[in-house]
């Protein structure tokens, strides 16, 4: 199978699992989206990939053969760009590309002609002679993805991206991720930004605590919970929160007011959405709490990881 096949990954530190039982595919020029919150081993999962992490169960394949990171050109056909920046700020845009470029074994006219395409790509090319110490953050984080393109690798992974980045240079990241699938490169993109996963990814995975919550293309995964009436009132008694089990879902906002969400439902045996919106409004009407607002929304894929990962905060 071309690709890369990641089997049964673990990885533990003591009594603790930080990767358990992880399995997926990323066949050749897709985007495949890795979305988990703090602490679900995304980090983790990547650095046992490309070889950096050992890990204690399962195995990693590319294009059918096991993949060994000692050998170099196993290793070559991997672009990397980590979470952290991994240039050197003394240096110059093209001396840095020039440096990983010879690292990855170009020499002479090719290692030219491809540190001006990475500039091209990156739009660098008119601060290709100033120091890093002079880029902005998002200059800086282009550079940072073009070296990982440097050696033409037939799949590249990518760790959080477009952290702190200006709009304008997230768009110019995420175009160039498109043309590597365009260009038959598989590409695993790991990030927080469930509008940037939303926007580029063919098929997504949720991890969390180390395990496979879902997998799928982004009509799958989003078909259970197309769409969403939120009704929000200005406080709810806990006593009451409880008849709303099994209809809605009762969540206390940070100002105080209390949103009440009804997920549409595919299962016949069940009231369709606006159903439960009128036994929602019902319960409202006879205890006289007032209702601020009604809306209705399609779910999304930051909805979906929501419902899945919870909304507890994540250190």
């Amino acid at each position: 199978m071309n690709g890369l096949e990641v089997s049964h990954l673990q990885k533990r530190y003591g009594d603790q699992t930080v990767v358990d039982d992880l399995s997926f595919h990323v066949d050749e020029g897709e985007i495949f989206g890795l979305i988990g919150p703090n602490g679900a081993g995304k980090s983790t999962s990547i650095m046992m990939i490309i070889g950096l992490l050992n890990a204690d169960g399962g195995s990693v394949a590319f294009n059918g053969q096991r993949y060994d990171a000692r050998n170099p050109d196993m290793r070559s056909c991997f672009g990397v760009v980590p979470q952290e920046l991994a240039i050197y700020p003394e240096l110059t845009a093209i001396q840095n590309l020039q440096l990983f470029g010879r690292l990855n074994g170009l020499r002479g006219r090719r290692l030219k002609e491809r540190v001006a395409y990475v500039l091209e790509v990156t739009g660098l090319g008119h601060n290709a002679h100033q120091t890093l110490k002079t880029y902005s953050g998002g200059m800086s984080r282009r550079l940072n993805f073009g070296i990982a393109l440097l050696h033409e690798p037939r799949f590249v992974v990518l760790d959080e991206p477009t952290v702190g980045i200006d709009p304008q240079s997230r768009a110019r990241l995420l175009d160039a991720v498109r043309e590597l699938s365009t260009n038959g490169v598989g590409v695993l993109y790991a990030s927080h930004y469930m509008e940037e996963v939303q926007a580029v990814c063919h098929r997504v995975a949720i991890i969390d605590r180390g395990r496979l919550l879902k997998m799928g293309t982004l009509d799958q995964l989003l078909d259970r919970t197309h769409t969403e009436l939120c009704v929000t009132v200005a406080a709810l008694p806990a006593e009451l929160a409880g008849k709303f089990r099994g209809v809605a879902d009762v969540h206390q906002e940070a100002d105080g007011t209390t949103n009440i969400s009804i997920h549409e439902s595919v299962n016949p045996d069940q009231k369709s959405g606006v159903g439960r919106l009128r036994v929602v409004l019902e319960l409202l009407e006879h205890s006289t709490i007032s209702v601020l607002r009604i809306k209705s929304r399609e779910a999304s894929l930051e909805t979906l990881f929501l419902s899945l990962t919870g909304k507890t905060l994540r250190d």
